[in-house]
């Protein structure tokens, strides 16, 4: 994949589009796309993070933190990606399934009944269920086996 220019969060509930405009790419390969950003819209729990979106597997992570910088929790988005060589950008599109890791060992799977509001109404395609259950799978494995660190480790090592 060439250098990004821009990268679009796609969303289905609700349906939206949008250039992500002033996220940062700290690093790019053909595996994944680091970024750090501030909130689009200011919420009263956190502030800023930093993003891995993994290509090759279909889940974006994220670190959330609070405006003291202290670390809020770890977001793990199911997704699907679409590079559009034309304008170089990346639009990523979230499949509902959210997975939440807090700093004191708790998680929380989220959104499923989202994922099937999605599926009730057409919003979501056959394809981006079956690759969303099965990317939400390949992450819990990840969690449930304690190799989520290989996960976090991205954002990790670059500091964030």
């Amino acid at each position: 994949m060439n250098k990004i220019s821009g990268i679009y969060r796609c969303r289905l509930i609700p349906a939206e589009r949008i250039l992500l405009k002033d996220d940062i790419i700290v690093e790019q390969n053909d595996e994944f796309v680091v970024t750090k950003w501030n909130t689009i819209r200011p919420k009263p729990g956190f502030s800023h993070g930093c993003s891995c979106y993994f290509l090759l597997e279909g889940i974006k992570v994220s670190k959330i933190y609070r405006a003291d910088h202290s670390l809020l929790y770890w977001y793990c988005d199911i997704v699907d990606y679409h590079y559009d060589p034309a304008d170089s950008s990346l639009t990523v599109t979230d499949l509902l399934a959210d997975v939440i890791l807090y700093p004191d060992g708790r998680m929380e799977v989220v959104d499923l009944d989202e994922l099937a509001e999605a599926m009730e109404c057409g919003l979501i395609t056959k394809k981006q269920m079956t690759t969303c259950l099965r990317n939400l799978n390949h992450l819990l494995t990840l969690i449930y086996r304690d190799k989520f660190d290989r996960l976090q480790s991205r954002l990790n090592n670059l500091g964030l």
